[in-house]
């Protein structure tokens, strides 16, 4: 039920920084835990990171934990990744996706309910 509609993304350099945005709407839209997925060119989608529904407790994969901030403004219905000292290795489309349950690396994609349309983030060397 609960509609995401993603922003940001882009072309930056090695170490530099991008915000992105996930806008959730619908009538549950403040009810879901909130995370962040990537897909790199010939790669299996990802976990990245996630927020519980207070925004009091985060998680994050192993590769970006340090480098990427997951935030969430409930006022909004909306979730930010801070995305800094990129590296190539970053490149890869973003999917934001929302849960009523915990997700966490583990969660299987299938099992969540909503995900945004993506957005391209590439890094160059």
């Amino acid at each position: 039920q609960v509609q995401l509609v993603q922003s940001g993304g882009g072309l930056v350099q090695t170490g530099g920084s991008l915000r992105l945005s996930c806008a959730a709407s619908g009538r549950t839209a403040s009810s879901y835990f909130m995370a962040w997925f990537r897909q790199a060119p010939g790669k299996e989608r990802t976990f990245v990171a996630s927020i519980t529904l207070s925004g009091r407790y985060t998680y994050y994969a192993d590769s970006v934990k340090g480098r990427f901030t997951i935030s969430r403004d409930n006022a909004k219905n909306t979730v930010y990744l801070q995305m800094n000292s990129l590296e190539p290795e970053d490149t890869a489309v973003y999917y934001c996706a929302a849960d009523q349950g915990t997700i966490v690396k583990y969660t299987r994609q299938r099992d969540i309910e909503s995900w945004g349309q993506g957005t391209q983030v590439t890094v160059s060397s």
